[in-house]
């Protein structure tokens, strides 16, 4: 695909999660030179470099709109890999409470202790994410959760409008079973874009709170009054979207 497209049509970044941060996929895209963000998976050399980054103190300082994860980065070369790249790591404090678990095999059968760590003991969420693209360091967290951000869409159609629960042998009846499906995702979309403006709506959520009404059309002197009566809780807000 990226071959079929000039210079001005590919993408400026090709993001991916683990499944895609393997050399054969990188050296693809590097030999057309095409810049790339990826997610690495913890193999034994990823947490070796976490080990040695971890004491560094020249981690970045989280901005308002980084939600608490900062970054260094660094060159690693795995096993697999035929060359040394450039990685960024991320990590941000967890401060909820936690209680960690592992399973004991002792007898009679195998049970699970649960370890409370102390207050000397800092847990911490990771990732590492590899890239040869020129972007400055601080702004990588968020071009990777923007990769997410694009596939909310594909998992809302999957999960919540069972765009994959139809299959046959038949492809006629899967393209118009599917296009069906994305017919109404599209409507409902704009439906509560317009009723929403400032933010996105789930489908989980908003089916359940718009849909939670009676509607009725009276017809009079030329004209149609369509009266709407809502059933959910939260009436208040279900009003103000309608109107």
């Amino acid at each position: 695909m990226l071959d079929s497209l000039t210079a001005e049509q590919r993408p400026a970044l090709v993001r991916g999660d683990c499944g895609f941060g393997n050399e054969p996929f990188i050296a693809e895209l590097e030999s057309r030179a095409q810049p790339y963000l990826f997610k690495l998976r913890q193999t034994q050399g990823v947490k070796r470099l976490l080990s040695r980054q971890f004491s560094r103190d020249d981690w970045s300082v989280p901005g308002p709109s980084d939600q608490g994860w900062s970054a260094v980065e660094d060159t690693l070369k795995l096993s697999g890999w035929d060359r040394a790249r450039r990685v960024v790591v991320l990590r941000r404090s967890v401060k909820a409470d936690l209680a960690l678990s592992r399973k004991t095999k002792n007898e009679p059968g195998e049970q699970i202790e649960l370890l409370m760590p102390d207050k000397d003991v800092q847990a911490w969420e990771y990732a590492v994410l590899v890239t040869n693209s020129a972007y400055a360091l601080e702004v990588f967290g968020q071009l990777y959760r923007d990769r997410a951000d694009c596939e909310n869409g594909f998992d809302e159609l999957k999960n919540q409008w069972g765009w994959g629960g139809f299959t046959t042998q038949d492809i006629e009846r899967c393209q118009s079973s599917a296009r069906a499906v994305a017919l109404v995702y599209n409507w409902w979309s704009w439906y509560c874009r317009a009723a929403k403006p400032g933010a996105r709506m789930e489908a989980i959520t908003s089916r359940a709170l718009l849909l939670a009404g009676v509607g009725r059309a009276v017809k009079h002197a030329g004209q149609t009054t369509l009266y709407l009566t809502p059933m959910h809780a939260a009436i208040d807000k279900l009003m103000a979207l309608i109107a």
